[in-house]
């Protein structure tokens, strides 16, 4: 989202430096333009916020579904064991405490989703979780995707 907000912010600023110059400019094709652009910066505003209350939603509803993982000295050995992430502790403990979680419950769906794919993308990484039956997401749109094909 903060990325997405970026990148929003930035085009934002883009289309108001064109609606800047359009509006000096009188000529019928610039006040046409103007017309469209201050058009197309309201309806952006408004898909924006739409996409907003549609994370909100979601955002709730996975808060109301969610778990807390208790760090256990069991959790913490496992991140002992497992030479992943040499350089990346808190990855690591990261790891052990999904894979821990996932095997508390065999026959649910787990899945997980992280931006992080430099680390969690690794190759090793999708093959530790696929063994303990746990699918990777590196984008939200994908696990979207997937949630939404569940429920056909």
């Amino acid at each position: 989202m903060e990325q997405e907000e970026k990148y929003n912010l930035d085009f934002l600023r883009k289309l108001d430096i064109q609606i800047n110059q359009a509006e000096r400019d009188n000529s019928d094709n610039a006040r046409l333009l103007l017309s469209l652009l201050e058009q197309s910066r309201t309806s952006f505003l408004e898909r924006n916020n739409e996409v907003k209350e549609r994370f909100d939603v979601a955002f709730n509803q996975l808060v109301s579904k969610s778990e807390m993982i208790t760090l256990s000295t069991g959790i913490f050995q496992e991140t002992l064991n497992r030479e992943i992430f040499d350089k990346h502790i808190i990855d690591r403990v990261i790891l052990e405490c999904i894979i821990f979680h996932a095997g508390l419950h065999p026959n649910e769906n787990k899945l997980f989703l992280s931006a992080n794919s430099k680390e969690f993308g690794r190759r090793e990484i999708i093959e530790v979780l696929r063994e303990n039956g746990i699918q990777y997401f590196n984008k939200t749109q994908n696990f979207l995707g997937w949630l939404q094909s569940q429920s056909n």
